[in-house]
């Protein structure tokens, strides 16, 4: 099994907190593997080429998930 896989920040949204050492917990829309992008919460280190485990949501995701933080 390959360990090479492609990803691309098409865009950055902004940060939603600053961890040690210099990674951030960033809202992005990322590319996986060539796919169409989509809305991706992880945390990054400051170049952008190590990441930590995240999520990745579809806008329809992101709306529901918006709907039920509003709703809290």
């Amino acid at each position: 099994m390959a360990d090479d896989f492609t990803f691309t920040i098409e865009k950055n949204l902004g940060v939603i907190s600053e961890g040690k050492g210099g990674w951030n917990l960033e809202l992005n829309m990322v590319s996986w593997g060539g796919r169409p992008a989509k809305y991706d919460i992880r945390s990054w280190s400051p170049d952008h080429q190590k990441m930590g485990k995240g999520v990745g949501l579809t806008q329809e995701e992101l709306e529901s998930l918006k709907n039920l933080l509003n709703n809290l």
